[in-house]
């Protein structure tokens, strides 16, 4: 295929300002219906540079995640992405449609990784619009949507709601509309099951101990069980490439300009994209919790209670809330324990629950009820589920 030569041609166009565009992404609280549907733009091909870089980048201990033979003699094909590269990617692709204009996150809800990813898989994303609630014009409304995440094969691998605070649109710009055309199905599952490999229940019979997390195995945890994880992770100006390595496109994260042009808490140096610190706290608990974990099996119930910024320290907690017998095949060799998950920032683990005690563990929307002080040093909180292998 042969082009013509190239010319310059700017100097002999007329211009126009009455042809000028301002594209505007994201959506304001009017432009959100209960039943539509966005298709996220891109997809995200996992390579398996990728997946090391995440699982080191973000101190993940669990060698399912690190360890190719490892995951071998679980059973798995490959090394899996981990679930929390997973969740950062899907959240990510949908940003430009979902998010890149809402004044706060609420909160994750019902999360479930329902197959693994590998190298080689392409994820795409999609969302439906499930609820909005307004509370009159010109006041921020809550808006309830739901994700998925499919691989090339149109499984859904992950699934979870969140709630938004967004604002009316008023006189401001519109923000791109939805694609015109045939609206594909939303295979969301309302009763989901996990798709593990089937090799897994005859491995984990066979698989040696590992050398790596004695203390860890579902025989070491009990309810009512509080692990006060040892190391913090600084946080420097890295996030901001980290940011859009996993494709997100709010401006929040990575644009000083749009940061100090807000009003409120938000206002100043871009905030930290909360995925991400949600990665680091998981990593920096994971030799000391989910170092024998076979999945993360989802989470609920959480939200950023503080933003982070270049210069904050993280550190982490768990209380253990549950243990419970793993289904089926698993059952003599795994169990599942829940997890509640607190992230504090500034502030060493041991020394947030020295000063704080068992306020540590209410959640912070309900403080306000129990005529208590919100926590300044409190991050994040939510709960998790793993399937944990017994010592066997």
């Amino acid at each position: 295929m042969k082009f013509a030569p190239q010319q310059e041609l700017a100097p002999d166009q007329d211009i126009s300002l009455d042809q000028v565009r301002y594209p505007q992404y994201g959506r304001y609280l009017e432009e959100y219906v209960p039943g539509q549907l966005f298709v996220h733009p891109r997809g995200y091909t996992f390579s398996q540079s990728a997946i090391d870089f995440f699982s080191r980048t973000y101190m993940q201990c669990n060698p399912l995640y690190l360890d190719l033979e490892y995951a071998k003699s679980h059973g798995f094909e490959q090394i899996p992405a981990s679930p929390q590269m997973v969740f950062n990617v899907v959240l990510s692709l949908g940003v430009q449609n979902d998010s890149e204009k809402v004044i706060a996150n609420l909160g994750y809800y019902n999360a479930q990784f329902l197959a693994p990813v590998f190298p080689g898989d392409t994820v795409r994303a999609m969302t439906m619009v499930v609820d909005r609630k307004e509370r009159g014009e010109d006041k921020p409304g809550i808006v309830t949507i739901r994700t998925l995440g499919l691989n090339q094969h149109q499984q859904v691998v992950l699934q979870y709601e969140r709630k938004l605070m967004v604002a009316y649109r008023g006189d401001r710009l519109p923000t791109v509309p939805v694609a015109e055309g045939a609206t594909p199905a939303f295979p969301w599952q309302e009763d989901a099951s996990v798709e593990l490999p089937d090799a897994l229940p005859t491995a984990i019979r066979h698989v040696t101990q590992s050398v790596t997390g004695w203390n860890t195995y579902a025989e070491h945890f009990q309810a009512g069980d509080i692990i006060v994880h040892n190391n913090g992770r600084t946080i420097s100006e890295e996030h901001f490439a980290l940011t859009y390595q996993v494709g997100n496109t709010h401006p929040l994260h990575y644009d000083k300009v749009f940061s100090q042009s807000l009003s409120g808490p938000m206002s100043g140096n871009p905030i930290v994209y909360g995925g991400l610190v949600f990665a680091w706290l998981e990593g920096l608990a994971s030799r000391d919790l989910s170092e024998n974990a076979l999945w993360e099996l989802g989470f609920t119930e959480g939200y950023h209670t503080q933003p982070a910024v270049a210069g904050d320290t993280v550190y982490a907690l768990s209380r253990i809330l549950r243990v419970e017998a793993a289904p089926d095949e698993l059952q003599d060799h795994a169990a599942v324990v829940s997890v509640q998950f607190i992230g504090v920032k500034n502030i060493t683990a041991a020394a947030a629950l020295e000063q704080y005690g068992s306020d540590l563990f209410i959640k912070e929307n309900s403080k306000k009820g129990l005529g208590k002080e919100k926590i300044s040093h409190k991050i994040f909180e939510i709960e998790r589920r793993l399937l944990v292998k017994k010592r066997g």
